[in-house]
């Protein structure tokens, strides 16, 4: 019998992956200080699989990066070293794992920035007051001088993750936050060479390409775009023309990967929304927004994309690949738990595998603390084979 879409192989660049089924970047406010702790481990080894593809959480490319609290940071050496033990624990299990490069810009606010300063953006405007239940710091604007600068912190932060032992990284260019913030012109009312034109508007995103894909190759680059989306009052007068000028302006510097969440998250349920982009680029498509297994299936099937993101899915079920190759039912997304500092003894229901038998049970692994490492062992009875979402 031919494997359904999602599990046929595929070589991305000089990568081989068993399957299609990818974990999204998913931000969990869990990085204490802006260092990732040792039950990330844990996490992001609970959703590995022998070939899978893993994207990071956001992760602050600097001091100015934050916007939210607890998030993880690339900028420093203690957070390399931090990184290095979550990477290996997905290498231990054969999983490719990039680390996604994120600057907020103005979604922000002062207390998360160092010494109380205002966030940057490209404008002076910022978000409305109360959106989404926060009362941003309105943005001081970056001069032409400063933005080298930035760039260069995004160079740093790819090389840090090199060293680190990621695979390659993913620059975040969607959902409102800096790099978006020049792209949109909702949001960019420069009169200098970084706004105006959808050409100048997209400089500063391309200037961070061709610095990381000077730094480690364009072979370990991927991008994440949002064209068609308005999250954080970032949207774009002509999206199409956007993302289509974006996809062929990355394709010449010929990067890995670029990975787009499709207008269907926007609540637009028409497959392949993304496709002209698709066209456009060269290099392996990526598309995420709210598929489940079966649409997804058809937007490898209809060649809409190479491969597909989950985000939700796969924060609810560990084991997502192994639930979609056998149709098992599925958890329930739960919010209430998705940006939790701390769970404690949390357990989600996890497939097991005996004589090829599968059946839905609750997980009953215990995590244990090694006092003089602080670092996370797993314990399980023979037989189980896959983790749950257990953090301390």
């Amino acid at each position: 019998m031919e494997a359904m879409p999602l599990f046929k192989p595929y070589k991305m660049g000089n990568f081989e992956l068993s399957h299609r089924v990818v974990l999204a970047p998913l931000t969990r406010n869990r990085s204490y200080g802006n260092v990732p702790q040792p039950h990330a481990a844990l996490y992001y080894s609970q959703r590995t699989t022998n070939g899978g593809f893993l994207i990071t959480e956001a992760t602050g490319v600097s001091e100015t990066a934050q916007g939210y609290p607890e998030t993880p940071g690339i900028w420093t050496k203690a957070h390399v070293e931090a990184w290095k033990r979550i990477v290996q624990a997905v290498h231990d299990k054969g999983g490719l794992f990039f680390c996604q490069l994120w600057h907020v810009g103005r979604v922000s606010t002062s207390d998360l920035q160092p010494n109380g300063i205002a966030p940057i953006s490209s404008t002076d405007k910022g978000c409305t007051p109360g959106l989404y239940g926060v009362d941003w710091t309105a943005p001081r604007r970056l001069s032409t001088d400063e933005i080298p600068q930035i760039v260069d912190d995004f160079r740093r932060a790819a090389r840090n993750a090199i060293e680190a032992g990621f695979d390659g990284v993913e620059i975040h260019g969607a959902n409102g936050y800096l790099i978006d913030q020049f792209m949109k012109d909702q949001v960019n009312d420069r009169t200098d060479e970084y706004g105006g034109t959808l050409e100048k508007r997209c400089r500063f995103a391309l200037d961070i390409v061709k610095a990381i894909v000077e730094e480690i190759g364009a072979d370990k680059v991927g991008m994440r775009l949002s064209p068609f989306g308005g999250f954080m009052e970032a949207g774009d007068s002509d999206p199409e023309a956007l993302s289509i000028y974006m996809a062929e302006s990355l394709s010449k510097y010929g990067i890995l990967y670029l990975h787009v969440i499709e207008p269907r998250i926007e609540n637009n349920e028409t497959l392949g929304s993304a496709l002209t982009t698709r066209k456009a680029f060269k290099g392996t498509f990526i598309s995420s927004g709210g598929y489940k297994r079966d649409d997804g299936n058809n937007a490898i099937e209809e060649n809409h994309a190479d491969l597909v993101a989950y985000g939700r899915l796969f924060l609810a079920n560990p084991d997502l690949p192994k639930r979609f190759a056998i149709d098992a039912p599925l958890n329930q997304f739960n919010r209430g738990i998705h940006h939790v500092i701390i769970l404690i003894h949390h357990q989600l229901p996890c497939l097991t595998g005996k004589d090829g038998r599968y059946l839905n049970m609750i997980e009953n692994n215990e995590l244990q603390i090694n006092e003089s490492e602080g670092w996370p062992h797993e314990s399980h009875q023979e037989g189980t084979s896959v983790q749950g979402d257990k953090q301390y």
